[in-house]
């Protein structure tokens, strides 16, 4: 038996997702931007698709840039507007909790002369909207906030980020690769101008992705070439990907989220009334429905994920592994975690999939494990 629960890095595709791509392949070769009658047919498979995912968010087809994930399309955010405004100012700001591919895009843009402002979060993750209103200033472009932080869960006010920054004449990004399908996003009423999306986190492809631009904002592309995505982002386009994404976007709307919580809340609960010296890093409530994040006191995560792991039990550890040289999550640092109490933690996260009888062998299997490090065996 196996039990995958590290669904927060990527989850199982959907067999109707791979389904609606293998339909793709049997269209023969399809290049969209071909004027004959199989590019017709490509084309209309991906504004398709482009229109199922814009639904999904209250955006207009338009508006969405097809990527090759989460990470280019944070970059494309970040660095799109960055250069495509810098006569208006070079600050920008992002939270300390970000996902590494918007954490390494600040940091090259501070290397060519942006300048980058850190937010810190509280005990639980959550960004202050009155510290993003306070760090706004003359020359301030840009406001990147992680809509669902993809360790510990913490779901952002971006509602009440997006209504200060949009008062401050100031572009608003979020990265809700995580989020996307799980919780409310509405562009217009949450006044976002861009929004990170990716596929392979609801059961769809990997590899693809999106960017959703207000269509009034002014962005730079990163590639360039032949035009595609009315030249923001040229580069021959990936059909399968695509359809696949439309598919998985049109049918997220199946999960159960509210089963997926009680399921969440369970898990929690029994763990701490099982094991002692529990603690759940983020926050009880405002918490993505599938993430769980606990650290084991005098447990190391890495070892602990590796244990389970030799049961045919998928999770992931607080800490990331660089080369050979393990870190403390810098997201566990940022709420207030010392190095070595954040190397305690692992991250479960659930499908649509999960079960409440492979949450009860997790449960179990993590107790004896558990037992067995702290008594030195």
């Amino acid at each position: 038996m196996e039990i995958y629960l590290d669904n927060a890095a990527t989850s199982m595709i959907d067999p109707r997702v791979s389904t609606a791509m293998l339909s793709c392949h049997d269209m023969k070769a399809m290049n969209a931007s071909s004027a004959h009658k199989l590019g017709v047919v490509a084309a209309t498979a991906i504004e398709k698709a482009r229109a199922a995912i814009a639904r999904e968010i209250n955006a207009e087809p338009q508006e969405l840039i097809f990527t090759s994930g989460g990470t280019e399309s944070n970059n494309l955010a970040l660095k799109g507007i960055a250069f495509a405004n810098r006569e208006r100012g070079k600050h920008i700001i992002v939270s300390q909790i970000e996902h590494m591919s918007i954490m390494e895009t600040a940091k090259w843009l501070e290397r060519q002369g942006f300048e980058i402002t850190y937010l810190p979060v509280d005990r639980e993750g959550f960004v202050s909207p009155s510290d993003v209103q306070k760090a706004i200033k003359r020359g301030t472009i840009l406001v990147s906030i992680i809509h669902a932080n993809n360790e510990i869960g913490t779901i952002e006010p971006i509602a009440e980020i997006g209504t200060i920054c949009k008062s401050k004449k100031v572009y608003f990004h979020s990265d809700a690769c995580q989020s996307f399908t799980r919780e409310e996003i509405d562009v217009k009423s949450q006044n976002l101008d861009l929004v990170s999306l990716n596929a392979h986190k609801i059961h769809g492809p990997k590899g693809i992705g999106a960017l959703y631009v207000r269509k009034t904002a002014k962005i730079e592309p990163l590639l360039h070439g032949g035009g595609q995505e009315g030249g923001r982002r040229s580069g021959t386009y990936n059909v399968e990907g695509i359809v696949g994404f439309g598919k998985a976007a049109e049918i997220a709307g199946e999960v159960d989220i509210k089963r997926l919580a009680e399921l969440r809340d369970y898990f929690i609960q029994k763990i701490q009334s099982s094991i002692e010296k529990v603690d759940l890093n983020g926050p009880r409530i405002k918490r993505l429905c599938n993430n769980i994040n606990l650290r084991f006191r005098s447990v190391n995560g890495q070892s602990l994920s590796r244990e389970l792991s030799e049961k045919n039990i998928y999770v992931s550890a607080g800490s990331a592994c660089l080369s050979t040289k393990v870190t403390p999550s810098h997201v566990l640092l940022a709420i207030g975690l010392e190095p070595e109490r954040a190397q305690e933690a692992i991250r479960i996260s659930l499908s649509r999939w999960t079960t409440l009888e492979e949450v009860d062998v997790v449960v179990q299997s993590l107790s004896e494990i558990v037992r067995r490090s702290r008594e030195g065996g």
